[in-house]
């Protein structure tokens, strides 16, 4: 079984939110102290991953996919720990997805032998990278987008010395990369597959930008995509042009209606194709979940994947995923009535996709969390601060000194603003501890 290799000692001088009292520790060992997050002394503010809600959710996303009759390439740029990449891996996942080849070299120094780059690469010293790393590491297999004969010409040009994986990318209007129309993905696959720089081994698309978290507009959307996947499939299968590959590989997905990309990756949706299919979901964002922008998706998904709905089967996957991300921050200031000044902001969580939700508070001497009145909101974000505001008749406010657990909206812009985060219970007592690599 692929481990991690040994981190770097945790210490308050290079880990934010590490204790100051505390030795310097091995990651290893932070499980092993004893140690609490609503303790007097733990610094503040402090993300956590709640263990058991990550664990169910690891276990919830491999059953889906599973039961799918598809894989999981789990997008490794949502949090860039070499601890949930192997995780995920233990739990199933076929490989890792990266986002560029400075990711796959993390992974790949950490045990990732199978891994997607989900994007275009085209500069010489990424390639040259990506060259090296195939050379150093013999059962390395990996594939990145290709959407246009500009960058097929620049991977030629780049010289490499290696022939290097490549999946035709189908993309919308508007969107980011990838071919917009049949013919112009056609002749590029034509041009792949005659090309010694690289090897067509599959295609690619990506939906989750488009997705309204409605089932009658989601459900159609997925469809016309994956229908222009499977038609460009068949097209360059019966011209021969995945011959060189050991396997076709299809793959789709992202956090917000993976469960609808599930039911297109697989038959009878997925047409036959005369060499064997790796079906990959993409899906990242699934193993702390959120409480804001997945969170909106999660009721028509559940809906769906119980009734069958547009996903045409209903799946019994359990209840769904659970948010596991927090980040606990004191109360600062009680300025004025129905308002208190926390001391995290937008330098300590995701902001990008909407604001934080108090979901968890304990009071100052206490060890209980307990859930958050109904009435709390933020409503703004500082550098530093965020400001916690109660509706009249909702509840107590917290005082100076209590603790409050903010519930995270999109967590990938959350992981990259720390670089651990202690596994907890629910309770809050510290289980293990996770590194993020983002620089």
């Amino acid at each position: 079984m692929m481990r991690a290799t040994p981190a770097p000692l945790l210490s308050a001088a290079t880990h934010k939110g590490y204790p100051v009292w505390a030795p310097s520790l091995p990651l290893h060992e932070v499980g092993q102290r004893g140690w609490h997050v609503l303790q007097p002394n733990w610094p503040l503010p402090s993300a956590v991953i709640r263990a058991p809600a990550l664990h169910h959710n690891l276990g919830w996303m491999q059953r889906l996919v599973c039961q799918a009759g598809i894989d999981l390439a789990p997008h490794g740029k949502t949090t860039l720990s070499p601890e949930l990449f192997q995780a995920q891996l233990d739990a199933g996942a076929w490989g890792i997805t990266f986002a560029n080849v400075a990711q796959l070299a993390l992974g790949v120094a950490h045990g990732v032998r199978r891994a997607l780059i989900a994007n275009q690469v085209l500069l010489p010293h990424d390639l040259h990278w990506l060259a090296a790393l195939l050379r150093e590491h013999p059962t390395l297999q990996v594939a990145f987008w290709l959407d246009s004969a500009a960058q097929l010409q620049a991977v030629a040009q780049a010289q490499v010395g290696h022939r290097l994986d490549v999946l035709v990318e189908l993309g919308l209007p508007g969107g980011r990369t990838g071919c917009r129309h049949h013919d112009e993905a056609l002749a590029l696959a034509r041009a792949a597959h005659q090309h010694p720089a690289v090897r067509l081994v599959g295609l690619a698309c990506y939906e989750g930008l488009w997705a309204q978290g409605n089932s009658q507009a989601d459900a159609p959307l997925v469809q016309g995509l994956m229908q222009r996947l499977h038609a460009l499939a068949q097209a360059c299968d019966q011209q021969g042009w995945f011959h060189d590959a050991p396997e076709i590989i299809l793959t789709a997905g992202g956090s917000a209606v993976f469960d609808l990309v599930a039911a297109q990756l697989r038959p009878p949706a997925a047409p036959a194709l005369s060499r064997p299919v790796r079906a990959l979901l993409r899906s990242g964002c699934y193993l702390t979940h959120d409480h804001g922008t997945y969170q909106r998706f999660a009721n028509p998904l559940q809906s769906r994947l119980h009734s069958g709905g547009p996903a045409g089967q209903a799946w019994g996957c359990g209840d769904g995923l659970h948010a596991a991300l927090e980040v606990w921050a004191v109360v600062l200031s009680c300025p004025e009535p129905g308002l208190a000044i926390l001391n995290a902001g937008k330098r300590d969580l995701s902001h990008d996709a909407g604001l934080p939700s108090p979901v968890r508070w304990c009071p100052a001497g206490q060890r209980q969390p307990l859930p958050c009145p109904a009435g709390w909101t933020v409503s703004a974000l500082n550098d530093q601060h965020a400001y916690l505001n109660g509706v009249s008749g909702s509840g107590p406010m917290p005082r100076v000194g209590d603790r409050v657990a903010l519930g995270i909206s999109h967590p990938c812009t959350t992981f990259d603003k720390w670089r651990w985060m202690p596994l907890i219970e629910d309770h809050g007592q510290v289980v293990g501890a996770i590194r993020t690599q983002f620089g």
